[in-house]
């Protein structure tokens, strides 16, 4: 494989030219990613275990690009993700293992260059999500890796949580619509996946639950679904993470979703109140 660097500046260049032409950002960014990767493991010969290492030098080229040019933070995220993702589905299977690496790898990319890393997380969200369907990995086991990765990757660049949860959610939403899959199971999937990341980390399960029910809310408005029902699902995969957590935060969830975000209330399984919408 080529020096890490002299990877990264390559797909800099190539993706700069993207960002400074007419095209679309998101499939031109995916295109290079994906060549990049494709031809990167079949140099290594070893897909799995090269795919974190491969993913940090596509990714630090791709965001150094948009630090250059200033424009298409959102869309560049996206688009890396696809690349990476359908990159390594080209040579090995996409696993569980993927998504972590091809997450991680792009939070800290986002976090080298200084951009913001809760606004980021909508993209990659969005990214992984498009990229389940031509990749053999089910939606629900991405989505449940995604909310863990995004936990974890935002805390070890020190970003915002909180902001991370509630962009995660929504651009998973926005994901499943393009593709057609199930945006409700899918918020169910990522809030139960962000939660089980706050308890591997020590983070705030009452954060994370907050920011997953704010992102399904906005999510909804987004793609024309009932807040109330986006809001239940976020509630109800938080819970089921938090079940395996412990009993202060079960607590957590229930006091969240009770409570209301944004105006709605996450109505728990067994609980009589209507969701207000």
């Amino acid at each position: 494989m080529a020096d890490s660097k002299e990877t990264e500046g390559r797909v800099s260049k190539s993706i700069n030219s993207v960002l400074s032409g007419t095209g679309s950002i998101v499939k031109g960014v995916a295109d290079v990613a994906r060549d990049t990767v494709v031809t990167a493991l079949h140099a290594v010969g070893d897909a799995g275990g090269a795919v974190l290492d491969v993913a940090g030098s596509v990714a630090g080229g791709a965001f150094s690009a948009v630090s250059e040019v200033g424009t298409g933070l959102v869309r560049t995220a996206k688009g890396l993700v696809v690349g990476l993702v359908e990159g390594v589905g080209e040579v090995a299977t996409v696993t569980v293992g993927t998504i972590s690496d091809v997450v991680r790898a792009a939070l800290k990319g986002t976090g080298g260059v200084g951009a913001d890393v809760a606004k980021t997380a909508a993209g990659i969200a969005e990214g992984v999500i498009v990229a389940t369907k031509t990749t053999g990995l089910s939606l629900t086991d991405g989505a449940v890796q995604l909310g863990r990765s995004v936990v974890g990757g935002v805390t070890d660049v020190g970003g915002d949580v909180v902001g991370a949860a509630r962009s995660t959610v929504s651009g998973v939403m926005s994901g499943a619509a393009e593709i057609g899959g199930d945006a409700l199971e899918a918020v169910k999937s990522t809030a139960r996946g962000l939660v089980e990341g706050a308890g591997e980390v020590g983070g705030s399960v009452t954060d994370v639950a907050t920011g997953a029910i704010s992102g399904a809310i906005a999510g909804a408005k987004k793609i024309g679904v009932s807040a109330g029902d986006a809001a239940a699902a976020a509630a109800s995969g938080a819970l089921e993470a938090a079940e395996q957590i412990g009993e202060s935060a079960v607590h957590a969830v229930r006091d969240v979703a009770a409570s209301g975000v944004d105006g709605v209330k996450g109505i728990l399984k067994g609980e009589q109140d209507t969701p207000s919408s």
